[in-house]
């Protein structure tokens, strides 16, 4: 009777978390994206203006080298062929 018992507890128990889960994940996860969209506003808050810079700022500039394909038919070394001793 008691092993019963003790099967319909965990039983129980196991319905009565995934119920929760199902209604309190939701909750959780939407509290947690809010918290992180809240410090990552901090965080990057004052790079808003990021794209309004004046004329007078100078910005940056990057020369691009051309990507230099390597030639498959070039010889890297010695082929050399081995064999099995018994």
């Amino acid at each position: 009777m008691v092993l019963l018992q003790t099967i319909l507890i965990l039983v129980l128990v196991y319905y009565a978390a995934k119920m929760l889960l199902k209604w309190l994940a939701p909750k959780l996860l939407n509290y947690a994206m809010r918290k992180t969209e809240e410090r990552f506003g901090q965080q990057f808050g004052n790079y808003q203006d990021f794209g309004n810079k004046s004329k007078t700022e100078k910005e940056p500039t990057f020369s691009k080298k051309p990507f230099k394909k390597s030639n498959p038919s070039k010889k890297v070394g010695e082929y050399i062929d081995f064999e099995e001793i018994d």
